[in-house]
């Protein structure tokens, strides 16, 4: 009995060394695996990157700011064309229902019961179905003057996304060739490193006027269409209050039209007014 007891202490001894080496293997290989993703973070995944400043820190600072701002006001346009685009369905919504609770109340049995009721539910319907009319006009005139014009202005940002990815890609090749002269020009200076450091200038030059013409652009141009974003949208804001005014006159009318509901007064008893009704 001893001798199995000391036999199977044994065997499990024997397979946690077995399961420890296991895992201290894995562990390594894991970390391994690991060591070389990170790898590209080392000091050497810097080289051919130039030694000269080429953007200055201020410039560089001034263009992320602009573009920040750009990049905030394309977010909010959309967000408001996105909310006007619901307020509309919204209105269009609400004046439906409107008119098809006049259309179920005139259809409702105690109208041919009741003569005032009549009389004060087609005055609700004819009143319910003009808001609904210029409710239609003013949705109409917000996708005209407000909604359109939106989407038109969005439609902007994709080309001056499109522009700074341009100017990004100038600066990488600016900086590449820029370290290549700073390579050559570290060399002794023999004729055929002499040659490839002239070749070499050759090739930056385009690349470096290409990159400051865009910078340039940019940098001017970005804050002016920023400034500009008031000038654009304030008779788009006017339109939007004009197309406002003249529903809220049309419903003022149309409760002044309702007026002959006030003769029509509902039994004394509620809720065999409401049980008449088919509430």
């Amino acid at each position: 009995m001893r001798t199995s007891k000391l036999w199977l202490t044994s065997c499990l001894e024997l397979e946690c060394r077995v399961v420890r080496r296991y895992v201290c293997r894995k562990i390594k290989i894991t970390a391994g695996h690991r060591r070389r993703k990170i790898a590209p973070k080392m000091s050497w995944f810097k080289i051919g990157q130039p030694k000269k400043q080429i953007v200055s820190k201020t410039v560089e600072r001034d263009f992320e700011r602009e573009y920040d701002k750009l990049q905030k006001l394309e977010d909010q346009t959309k967000k408001l064309h996105k909310d006007m685009k619901k307020s509309t369905e919204a209105d269009l919504a609400m004046s439906k229902a409107a008119v098809k609770i006049s259309v179920d109340l005139l259809n409702n049995p105690l109208c041919e019961q009741d003569q005032a009721f009549l009389e004060a539910m087609n005055a609700l319907d004819t009143a319910m179905k003009r808001m609904d009319s210029f409710n239609q006009e003013k949705v109409t005139q917000i996708q005209k003057t407000v909604i359109d014009p939106l989407k038109k202005y969005s439609g902007v940002f994709p080309s001056l996304n499109m522009a700074v990815k341009r100017r990004e890609q100038a600066l990488q090749d600016y900086k590449r060739l820029q370290s290549k002269v700073e390579k050559y020009e570290e060399k002794d200076k023999t004729g055929p490193v002499m040659v490839k450091l002239h070749q070499a200038k050759e090739e930056l030059r385009p690349v470096k006027e290409d990159f400051e013409a865009k910078n340039k652009q940019l940098l001017d141009e970005m804050p002016k269409f920023y400034q500009s974003r008031i000038d654009y949208f304030q008779p788009s804001f006017e339109a939007l209050i004009r197309a406002q005014r003249q529903p809220t006159h049309c419903c003022v009318e149309g409760l002044i039209c309702l007026a002959p509901l006030q003769s029509c007064r509902p039994p004394s008893n509620l809720q065999l007014f409401l049980k008449q009704l088919g509430v």
